[in-house]
């Protein structure tokens, strides 16, 4: 059992539903993804750069998005950090349902943002 496990296993109240919840629907929509544990406790999932954090408030879980800004977002699932530059949240609150196709194309969008800004691997110079 990783940290992770360990986090959602240790919330047994709605809270740790809706965190696993979210892991699922991220790990569908990105087999490829790599999850970390960071920031003392933070649940981060990354492909080609970190796409979204997850954490566990005592009466919210919140799901941020690294490049949230830069995302299109048409089902308007961000619903806090809306004037800042970088990151977008999704805060869920007990008894709030998820529009699980909208955060599969939300998850799919920050990793085609990490992998569009991600720099080539420099090519080597042939030996002489």
């Amino acid at each position: 059992m990783n940290k992770i496990d360990e986090l959602i296993a240790g919330l047994s109240d709605w809270r740790g539903k809706a965190l696993g919840n979210l892991r699922r629907i991220i790990r569908e929509a990105d087999p490829e993804i790599v999850e970390e544990w960071k920031w003392r406790g933070a649940p981060v999932f990354s492909d080609h750069g970190i796409v979204c954090v997850a954490n566990a408030f005592k009466a919210k879980v919140k799901l941020t998005f690294y490049e949230g800004a830069s995302l299109p977002d048409l089902n308007k699932l961000f619903n806090n950090g809306l004037d800042g530059k970088k990151w977008r949240t999704i805060d869920l609150y007990e008894g709030d349902k998820v529009n699980e196709g909208s955060l599969k194309v939300l998850v799919r969008a920050g990793v085609n943002f990490n992998k569009a800004k991600a720099k080539p691997a420099a090519k080597k110079k042939a030996a002489k």
